[in-house]
């Protein structure tokens, strides 16, 4: 499986699973799909309308001009309002980022959505298919353009999700500096972790073990090893959170 990595703005590398062309296609053959069943059931509305009386032609205009508008918009509507996805993107679980793996700004989905023009529009989408096929992140022109690409949103291992996984009452955080991360951190050091598990990289756990200890001005015991410091990081996040939650 082709993976990319990006530098986060913490300065860590990630490596992420690429989207492939086949999930691209399928996710875009059922957004189709939806248009299609959404111009049928239009349809059958306007037939039954005009079997009870004259259809309205303004109506039917007004109809035509809204579907038109939600095609030409829908990937940029659905891909800032549902972080990165359209409905055939979350089904096949892949999803935009940023090449440094946050969100996309709008003005980059924005870009990315021009350039449907020259991806699909232009060369019938043939285009699209060859720029991530040979590009090494697996981008089409509207993806280079806007620094982004796509990436596989499933689960890489079967390991149990720590991040925010709920510790007993009585349990005693170690560490109560970690209150001053928010969730972005705890998603990234669980994200490392999960990398660590796949690729046993080492340096990536020690790279962002240093950095939440030198943001958090905390010492481990000499016991406590890179891994366990950031899993014990995300276990006091998770309870200290909770416990607010409930006062």
């Amino acid at each position: 499986m082709q993976t990319i990595r990006v530098t986060t703005t913490q300065n860590i590398d990630i490596d992420y699973e690429v989207a492939g062309v086949g999930e691209r296609i399928v996710a875009y053959i059922i957004d189709m799909g939806l248009f299609v069943a959404v111009i049928f059931a239009a349809l059958i509305g306007i037939g039954i309308s005009g079997s009870i009386k004259s259809t309205n032609d303004i109506l039917i205009g007004f109809i035509f001009i809204a579907y038109a508008a939600l095609y030409v918009f829908y990937d940029l509507i659905c891909e800032t309002a549902m972080n990165g996805q359209s409905v055939g993107k979350r089904i096949m679980k892949i999803k935009v980022i940023s090449l440094d793996g946050s969100r996309p700004r709008f003005g980059q989905y924005l870009m990315r959505w021009l350039f449907r023009i020259v991806d699909f529009l232009l060369s019938g989408g043939v285009c699209a298919v060859i720029c991530v096929a040979v590009s090494d992140k697996a981008q089409r022109i509207g993806d280079m353009v806007a620094g982004t690409t796509l990436i596989r949103t499933s689960p890489r291992t079967k390991m149990n999700n720590i991040a925010f996984k709920p510790e007993a009452d009585n349990y005693q955080p170690v560490f109560a500096a970690a209150a001053n991360l928010n969730e972005k951190d705890i998603e990234l050091i669980n994200e490392v972790i999960n990398n660590y598990i796949k690729s046993r990289n080492s340096v990536l756990v020690y790279n962002m073990a240093q950095r939440i200890k030198e943001l958090l001005g905390v010492t481990p015991p000499p016991e406590m090893n890179d891994m366990l410091f950031l899993q014990t990081i995300i276990k006091d996040y998770s309870h200290i959170i909770a416990q607010a939650d409930v006062l």
